[in-house]
């Protein structure tokens, strides 16, 4: 058997997008997959991505909130930045390491009232799913 695919997710803080789309790589990639996930900088886990994936059946809550360091780089086999400054910071990737970049709002800059915050979350939540499901489909497509 070929070891798994090894997936690092790079945003800014490491504490919405990136955290959401590591809990979605492991619960819908299974053994086939290992994933990290890491920000420029380490700014905590956000409750409220803790709050909206449990919402959707996936705990993130034991995740951690890391910094970017070299080894990560030479570990992964595909680095996905999901935020716009990330993909523009992102360091110079070891050969053989392919960058993907996709774009997703910050959920952590929305306003308004409880519920409105949490309709942003899940819609994050929901298209970084769709792209990791897609992502899954054509990894394993023969």
């Amino acid at each position: 058997m070929q070891r798994p695919l090894r997936i690092l997710i790079l945003c800014t803080g490491n504490s919405c997008r990136s955290q959401m789309a590591e809990g979605w790589f492991r619960h819908l990639g299974g053994e086939r997959i290992e994933v990290r996930s890491a920000g420029l900088q380490a700014h905590g886990l956000n409750p409220w991505a803790v709050r909206t994936m449990a919402e959707a059946g996936v705990d993130i809550s034991h995740q951690r909130s890391k910094e970017l360091d070299p080894e990560m780089l030479r570990w992964a086999d595909y680095v996905i930045t999901v935020c716009g400054h990330a993909d523009e910071h992102c360091p110079v990737l070891p050969p053989g390491v392919r960058k993907l970049h996709w774009p997703f709002e910050d959920p952590a800059r929305a306003t308004g009232t409880e519920e409105e915050v949490l309709a942003v979350f899940r819609r994050v939540r929901e298209g970084i799913r769709a792209r990791v499901a897609e992502f899954l489909r054509a990894v394993s497509a023969p």
